[in-house]
């Protein structure tokens, strides 16, 4: 009979590809959510084939019995939010439920387990190299969700269980339903909304989804335990990624750039506001201040010990502008 695996997050972006790979590879999912019953139409579709039950992060005690009978677990599930009210949150359940949950897991009797960290927990490119798996963040303008995920790969890699922890960059692709912040940048293009190049000086390395859904698996069954996998795929400037963007949708690239300090104050001026009044910032201060890092990973120790390769990001942008399109999203 084919190894039971509890899988977190499944009813998003990520994970959503993770459920679907770890079904190609033969395993049954039993996917955990916190309230099944809402689930939107995009996520429901991640779930078909799954077995869902019932659970949530912020209630770990709770986790064992969904855990029971489970060999594997693959946590992808988190919290992400610009808003300044969510913050708390985002800890409650990033780190405290990441902790919480496997040590659930071993009570339950899983053997090991895969969680999702990312690229953000290794910080940036370091005199003109790319960040690697033996890097941690550096500086104090991390954003809360960043910080958030180091301080959850610290707990899942001091658990007392078998973990290993996956780092994907800024996976791009098909069903970036929510969307994630990328999938939020594809979709404005889609829409005709980029008005601005962003800052000079930035850049990030885009990934296409479904490889890194493969490298879950490949980490769930080559992973050693305690060890952490980048999974990248190009390493870009933001104008480079503008200009691939630009050429997916069939939109014109803007003409003019936003300077750097205008950019800082029109996010200082919406945190302001969002602290007094609430409300998801529309100029978040996190983004604005990653815009000027060049958020550059090498992904070759996932290569060489799981044998995992991405595929082409101009592909991958192409899928996910076709799955907007069809969707009537454009």
């Amino acid at each position: 009979m084919a190894d039971r695996v509890l899988l977190t997050g499944g009813a998003g972006f990520v994970g959503g590809h993770v459920a679907r790979a770890l079904l190609e590879r033969g395993y049954r999912v039993r996917a955990l959510v916190r309230r099944p019953g809402e689930l939107p139409p995009p996520a429901a579709a991640n779930l078909q084939g799954c077995e869902v039950v019932e659970g949530d992060l912020e209630r770990p005690g709770e986790l064992v019995a969904p855990l029971r009978g489970c060999r594997y677990l693959v946590h992808v599930a988190a919290r992400y939010s610009f808003a300044p009210r969510d913050r708390a949150a985002m800890h409650r359940v990033n780190v405290l439920g990441t902790a919480g949950l496997l040590e659930a897991a071993r009570l339950a009797g899983v053997e090991r387990a895969v969680v999702t960290s990312s690229s953000a927990a290794v910080g940036e490119a370091r005199a003109g190299r790319p960040a690697t798996e033996e890097d941690w963040p550096v500086g104090d303008d991390a954003s809360a969700y960043h910080t958030s995920k180091v301080e959850q790969e610290r707990a899942a890699l001091s658990a007392r269980l078998p973990v290993c922890t996956v780092l994907p960059t800024a996976p791009v692709g098909p069903g970036d339903w929510k969307p994630t912040p990328t999938g939020r940048l594809v979709l404005d293009f889609v829409r005709g909304r980029m008005r601005l190049r962003p800052p000079a000086g930035g850049g990030m390395n885009l990934v296409p989804v479904e490889d890194v859904a493969r490298g879950h698996v490949l980490a769930l069954e080559r992973g050693r335990p305690g060890e952490r996998y980048l999974l990248g795929g190009v390493n870009l400037t933001l104008d480079q990624v503008w200009e691939l963007l630009a050429r997916a949708t069939g939109r014109s690239l803007p003409r003019w750039r936003v300077p750097y300090p205008l950019a800082l104050t029109a996010a200082l001026a919406d945190e302001l506001r969002c602290r007094l009044v609430g409300g998801v910032p529309r100029v978040p201060l996190e983004g604005v201040r990653m815009s000027r890092h060049l958020m550059h990973a090498a992904s070759e120790r996932a290569g060489s010990e799981l044998g995992w390769r991405p595929g082409g990001v101009e592909e991958a942008l192409a899928r996910a502008v076709r799955w907007y399109h069809d969707r009537g999203y454009g």
